[in-house]
């Protein structure tokens, strides 16, 4: 009976964390991303390796990145008010094709022995200016692939299950290509997979949503979201924190061929393994978020994410064992994925639906568009005082963080409960941040 009994609770938790694929839109959505984001992680991989091989860089590696990322600040503002304004599914389609263009120069340029490390920074900020407009959008496209409100947070946990479950397959896939027949076979798959998503995209089923087209010049419209974003401190505070931890923290991941091949003393396939036990890290979080019934207390679970990512890189700075190494990023990958996905809900969650792709786009900008600069910085700090010290005191810089939005909490959630007044949510919200499923889901029990 007890056996019987674990099977029904079995069947009943993978149903839970499952439940927005229910939706058939959703469905397609995430299998073609599925198998394309595979392909993104191992070309990421391949172009780190590829540049560090080349260049014996650190500062390359930082370089490069910041080349990949900076053109997020600049494409982030306006695809947030055009993602208001224009057809979402028709501007991701028009995303996944380019990205699959750039990938594809890649190949003919590794291929016809014409690649360089400018070309390289040069088809990166391409991506750049590409991810700037896709990120943001897609976001906030999740809300038009659910149908119930109350599946939206399971549907953005979904959205980091499947960019987590490709981070640590991608990788892995990338170390033992790029040792057995070198990087241009992981820009090739890259390319291909981009099909996946694109025929997803095409089979979508969706009702046409009210479009504005004719409220002001693009500028005007960014600046209202953007005071939108300042007046309301809670956006603000989570922003800003997302944005300190894009500076302080992220870079970590444009340190690691540096950790695989000078500290570890290993190859692409160390790179491979550790930038997959990342993953596997991730991943975890991602069903930790995909599992709970709620979105109640994600403002603590944020600051005990980011307090778990600090301890992680300061663990793995420390580590010269390759075993605890992939324990060490485990753990930073479980920290990162839990406080970028639960800020993303609270944001999804908080926000008018009138201004939701601004604010992605801020979130976009918060987090990759200062990311380039933690990575610039990083990869010069690691050229004169080593990729270890550089880690230990990003990782300090994160906690530090963490305890000062920690004293916020409470200031932030008196703010936050007027608004769930206003969208017809029960008064035990003030508890913490979000219950927007909480509802039905006491409903249904």
């Amino acid at each position: 009976m007890c056996a019987v009994n674990n099977e029904i609770n079995d069947t009943r938790g993978v149903k839970l964390i499952l439940r927005a694929l229910k939706h058939r839109n959703y469905r397609l959505f995430f299998a073609g991303q599925s198998i394309s984001l595979i392909g993104t992680w191992m070309q990421q991989v391949a172009i780190s390796w590829l540049v560090y091989r080349m260049t014996s860089s650190a500062f390359y590696l930082g370089a490069v990145m910041f080349a990949s990322q900076i053109p997020t600040c600049i494409a982030a503002p306006l695809a947030g008010v055009l993602a208001d304004r224009w057809s979402r599914h028709k501007m991701i389609i028009v995303t996944q094709i380019l990205s699959m263009l750039q990938a594809t120069i890649l190949v003919v340029l590794i291929v016809t022995h014409t690649i360089t490390v400018w070309k390289i920074m040069c088809l990166s900020v391409f991506m750049g200016l590409i991810n700037g407009f896709d990120i943001p959008i897609r976001q906030a496209f999740v809300y038009e692939l659910v149908d119930r409100q109350e599946d939206i947070p399971n549907a953005i946990a979904l959205n980091s299950l499947t960019f987590n479950g490709a981070r640590l397959i991608g990788p892995s896939i990338a170390g033992v290509l790029i040792a057995a027949v070198g990087e241009s076979v992981c820009f090739s798959l890259n390319a291909v997979s981009y099909l996946a998503v694109i025929g997803a995209l095409l089979a979508l089923k969706l009702t046409p949503r009210s479009l504005n087209r004719h409220n002001g010049h693009i500028i005007t419209g960014f600046r209202d979201g953007l005071l939108y974003a300042y007046r309301f401190v809670p956006i603000r505070a989570i922003l800003l924190l997302l944005a300190l931890i894009g500076i302080i923290g992220m870079p970590y991941a444009v340190l690691m061929p540096v950790f695989a091949k000078d500290i570890l003393h290993g190859g692409p396939r160390t790179l491979g393994f550790l930038m997959g036990a990342v993953g596997i890290g991730a991943l975890c979080g991602a069903v930790f978020l995909a599992s709970r019934r709620t979105v109640k207390n994600l403002d603590k679970i944020v600051v005990f994410a980011i307090s778990i990512f600090a301890v992680g890189i300061i663990g793995f700075s420390f580590s010269r064992n390759v075993w605890l190494s992939l324990c060490l990023t485990l753990l930073a990958g479980f920290g990162m994925m839990v406080q970028m996905a639960s800020i993303n809900t609270i944001l999804q969650t908080v926000v008018d639906d009138d201004k939701r792709g601004r604010i992605m786009s801020l979130y976009t900008m918060a987090f990759m568009g200062t990311a380039p600069i933690g990575s610039l910085l990083a990869g010069s700090i690691a050229h004169k005082i080593g990729a270890p010290h550089t880690l230990q005191i990003s990782g300090v810089l994160c906690i530090i963080a963490a305890a000062v939005f920690w004293k916020k909490l409470s200031a932030i959630r008196e703010m936050v409960h007027p608004v769930y007044v206003r969208k017809g949510i029960i008064p035990q919200v003030a508890n913490g941040i979000g219950t927007v499923t909480q509802i039905s889901v006491e409903t249904k029990e």
